[in-house]
């Protein structure tokens, strides 16, 4: 599968979701598409340019966004920005991370640490620090975590939990009769992470009757389970649609998905000295309650996040 890379210089809300959409069709049926700005394909793992940190972002919205916020700020403080967005799942971005080809990329603790090591069991944000720390490679570094946390979670659509009498206080562990009668969706790799159907099946119990690929808690996930092709989904617990669409989020008792706060990632020789306290800045200034309403302009709202990005960094003096 390849993935598109939104050109800075002619994209505009239109073609934001044209290229999402182009993206999420991609993933569905394994077609290529190529990027019409003539910039390279971001898989080729070309190192990025001296004196260049090239900012990536994995292949949905949020971590567009944050991409955005993350690179916007560097380049106000006179550092070189060039973006890779959309380029794929952590499979593909940790690898093009440490081989040099991207310098930065918003990641969620949590996850990279399942990510790197599938048996960690933190109990505290720090605890997870450390242990990414311990798995990581030596090309790579972690800086501080941001408060602001966007957790996979297992949502149901309003008929489904109607049915089966689930509430927004009801947990995941409370889906274990209803599963065998439901199709699960989620992105590809959902299907074989721990914190997915293997994490599921061993923490909880829980066999779907069948699973459907689709995006990471993206527009095809919300469209599938808003019109009841899938029963249940992974979804980001900051997206919009929740709300809007009633869905039913479960209860994560057993903790499966861990800690998810926002952290840069970075390729320790391409990012100056002078951008780690830019990205530190940001983290420290960045919630749960603003990721919320970013998101929210973005996705509902229909905003261009590079926009969303450059206006919050500027309210919140950041730039």
């Amino acid at each position: 599968m390849t993935n598109v890379t939104i050109a800075r210089s002619t994209r505009t809300s239109a073609t934001y979701a044209v290229s999402l959409l182009v993206v999420a069709t991609a993933a569905l049926t394994g077609c290529g598409s190529s990027d019409d700005s003539g910039k390279s394909d971001p898989l080729k793992g070309d190192s990025a340019k001296a004196g260049t940190v090239v900012v990536g972002s994995n292949n949905f919205p949020e971590s567009i966004l944050l991409a955005d916020i993350y690179g916007e700020a560097l380049k106000s403080k006179g550092i070189k920005v060039s973006y890779k967005l959309n380029i794929g799942s952590r499979e593909t971005t940790y690898g093009l991370i440490k081989n040099g080809t991207i310098t930065v990329l918003p990641e969620y603790n949590g996850a990279l640490l399942a990510y790197l090591n599938a048996k960690a069991t933190p109990k505290t944000v720090e605890e997870t620090s450390t242990a990414i720390n311990a798995g990581l490679d030596h090309s790579l570094t972690l800086l501080k975590p941001s408060s602001a946390e966007d957790k996979d979670a297992i949502a149901l659509n309003e008929a489904t939990a109607k049915k089966y009498s689930l509430t927004e206080n009801s947990t995941i562990a409370d889906l274990a009769d209803a599963a065998p009668d439901l199709v699960i969706g989620g992105s590809p790799e959902f299907q074989t992470r721990q914190q997915g159907l293997k994490g599921l099946k061993s923490v909880y119990g829980l066999e779907f009757k069948s699973f459907k690929a689709l995006d990471a808690g993206g527009p095809l996930t919300v469209a599938a389970l808003k019109g009841n092709n899938i029963q249940a989904a992974d979804i980001f617990t900051t997206d919009p649609g929740i709300s809007k669409n009633k869905f039913v989020v479960l209860k994560d008792p057993k903790n499966l998905f861990g800690f998810e706060n926002v952290t840069p990632l970075a390729y320790k020789s391409g990012l100056p000295s002078a951008g780690v306290p830019v990205l530190n800045a940001v983290s420290a200034k960045l919630d749960t309650e603003t990721l919320v309403k970013l998101r929210g302009q973005v996705e509902v709202d229909s905003k261009d996040p590079l926009d969303v990005a450059k206006a919050w960094l500027s309210s919140a003096g950041l730039v």
